[in-house]
């Protein structure tokens, strides 16, 4: 096993590092923080992860989410 990056929409969002046989998710991207340190078997199930944030995120009621400050933060769309 060695290091991964998982990119979501052509977005680099985390990487995996192996730990015991495994993989840790390292969150890059606020987006994905809350998966931070989580444990995978397999760069695909991290991936599936990361996309069901993006989803939900997705299907937040207006004004639910993170309020856009105009600076230089990255959107990250599923589409």
């Amino acid at each position: 096993m060695k290091k991964q990056t998982i990119k979501f929409a052509g977005e680099a969002v985390g990487a995996l590092i192996p730990d015991n046989g495994q993989l840790r998710f390292v969150a890059v991207k606020y987006s994905v923080w809350s998966l931070d340190g989580r444990i995978f078997a397999t760069s695909e199930e991290a991936l599936r992860a990361v996309a069901s944030l993006h989803v939900l995120r997705q299907r937040e009621p207006v004004g639910a989410g993170p309020v856009p400050t105009g600076g230089s933060e990255t959107m990250v769309s599923a589409c």
